[in-house]
């Protein structure tokens, strides 16, 4: 025996049984034709994409289509069509002085959209988008350079890195007075002191007096008598008010505990020369370049 269809008293549309609350019941009202031709023309559409285009996956690699058409063949094409666009710019730079790449405006003009770039791809992570730095990444926009800022000083810094284990890599390890135990805590709090006296900030002048004698002891070989540094030691200026690790109390006892010793990769085996010429003149112009 077949159930009796059930017609909705109000639309006149048959029920389709389903009940909510006792009397919210559902419709079993039709698709709107034109929904049900659009989704008929799409499957068939997308039956003929599959068939014109590459789609499916094989187990050696995949339908390629009746087009013969290939993403990754237009790509090549157009980046082949850009580098032999760029062919002479790069060949200009790879034979030219950086000095004569600064000094020429289409090739500064070149190096310095393609320097953007590279830097966005590989140097942003840790200076950040505008070469701003943050705590531990300096700022290259400043004109406070700990390992010199002419255009050749940052291209051996960009090719070999710091601390990175090159061989040519810039490496001036500051000693860990604490974990090494070469000075006490008193020591290191009257050496912070010191420091901190250089630009007028101590906040015991008993304790920065006292470290005078350590800081000539242990410190002046790279930083000098005034603090004022040594850019072919990589030892930072202590005078001014740009700190790589925070110019605060804390900060200064804890860099003279640990010695920070940050690194930076080599990128003479990760880029190739140009774009690290590109690169150098880059970050010369961001307006800290000596």
């Amino acid at each position: 025996m077949v159930d009796k269809k059930e017609i909705d008293d109000v639309t006149g549309v048959e029920l389709t049984g389903h009940v909510w609350d006792d009397d919210l019941r559902e419709l079993n009202e039709p698709l709107p034709k034109w929904w049900l031709w659009v989704l008929y023309v799409s499957i068939i559409w997308s039956v003929g994409y599959w068939i014109a285009y590459p789609a499916w996956p094989t187990a050696s690699g995949y339908t390629k289509g009746l087009f013969g058409y290939s993403q990754r063949t237009t790509v090549s094409e157009e980046i082949a069509t850009a580098n032999q666009a760029q062919a002479k710019f790069r060949q200009a730079i790879a034979s030219a002085e950086l000095e004569t790449v600064r000094a020429e405006p289409e090739l500064l003009s070149f190096s310095i959209a393609g320097g953007r770039a590279s830097f966005g791809d590989n140097c942003a992570p840790c200076h950040g988008r505008g070469a701003q730095g943050f705590i531990g990444y300096p700022n290259l926009n400043d004109d406070v350079w700990i390992w010199g800022g002419k255009l050749a000083d940052i291209h051996k810094t960009i090719l070999f890195g710091i601390r990175s284990g090159h061989p040519e890599t810039r490496d001036n390890a500051m000693p860990r007075y604490g974990l090494e135990q070469l000075l006490t805590k008193e020591q290191i709090n009257e050496l912070a002191e010191t420091v901190l006296a250089f630009a007028n900030n101590a906040t015991d002048k008993a304790a920065a007096e006292r470290g005078k004698a350590i800081f000539a002891e242990q410190c002046v070989s790279c930083h000098g008598d005034e603090g004022k540094g040594n850019q072919e030691l990589g030892a930072p200026d202590l005078t001014d008010a740009i700190w790589l690790y925070g110019g605060t109390k804390v900060a200064i006892v804890t860099s003279i505990s640990t010695g920070r010793g940050g690194v930076m990769p080599a990128w003479n085996e990760r880029l190739d020369p140009v774009t690290i010429k590109q690169l150098t003149v880059y970050v010369h112009s961001l307006g800290g370049g000596q």
